[in-house]
């Protein structure tokens, strides 16, 4: 059975940091790519980073403030977050992909940055 298990949400203060990361445990199928999704209150699901072999992407509202990095060894995905900004409030979720296109999604952890 495949867990995803995502630690590291809370409350900041804007321009504060936090460190998202997902456990991944479970036999998955080839593994495409890994990633963090977000979802705030009345919105829909939007991606935030994602990386793929040696590639890594971002959503332009994320671009030079969040970092996506895995761990192979340890089946580990992280989203180092900082200068955070009231917009990125959101609960946050874990996504791999696998090599059959299958998704699968964490529980989510939740993400608010307020003074």
């Amino acid at each position: 059975q495949v867990q995803l298990v995502e630690s590291g949400g809370g409350s900041v203060q804007p321009g504060g940091s936090l460190r998202l990361s997902c456990v991944v445990s479970g036999s998955i199928f080839g593994i495409y790519a890994m990633g963090w999704y977000r979802q705030a209150p009345g919105k829909q699901r939007e991606l935030v980073a994602a990386a793929r072999s040696s590639t890594t992407n971002y959503a332009d509202t994320v671009k030079g403030r969040f970092t996506i990095s895995r761990d192979s060894a340890t089946n580990t995905v992280y989203l180092q977050m900082n200068s955070l900004k009231p917009e990125d409030t959101a609960v946050y979720y874990c996504n791999v992909r696998s090599g059959l296109a299958v998704d699968y999604w964490g529980q989510g952890t939740q993400v608010t940055v307020s003074s």
